[in-house]
């Protein structure tokens, strides 16, 4: 299946964060803090900004060309009966909790494992490490 005509790069997506990162650190700077600025903003925000892609790509709200076209919308359907615990795990996911985190709130509250551990096999979050490509050396 092609990607839809609204798919979007995450390269040219992370990219247009960094510099919108740039342009609001330069203004309070008072002056261009160039491509350092970039670098920082990849080293402190490219993970976080790839997860949050990743995410929206199994939820099936926006297509990113570079994540798995297989994976796309995947959670619309395929954990009907486990929603509610779906959306608690998708929440911590969305707060930057790993794996191990998750499974020890579910060992806090008593929850399934064997379900808690098949949603977060098949999120799967850690297949989506793409090295960021608009960094500057």
């Amino acid at each position: 299946m092609p990607p839809p005509d609204d798919a979007k790069s995450v390269y040219e997506e992370g990219l247009k964060a960094a510099l919108v990162h740039r342009w609001i650190q330069s203004e309070k700077a008072g002056h261009d803090l160039g491509e350092p600025c970039i670098r920082k903003w990849v080293h402190e925000h490219w993970n976080g900004f790839l997860r949050a892609r990743w995410m929206e790509h199994l939820e099936g709200k926006t297509y990113w060309t570079e994540l798995h076209g297989v994976d796309y919308g995947v959670l619309q359907n395929e954990f009907a009966d486990d929603q509610d615990l779906l959306d608690r795990i998708m929440e911590r996911m969305k707060e930057g909790k790993e794996n191990l985190e998750v499974i020890n709130w579910a060992l806090d509250w008593g929850l399934p494992m064997r379900r808690v551990v098949h949603i977060l096999e098949r999120l799967n979050l850690n297949s989506t490490k793409l090295s960021c490509q608009f960094c500057p050396n």
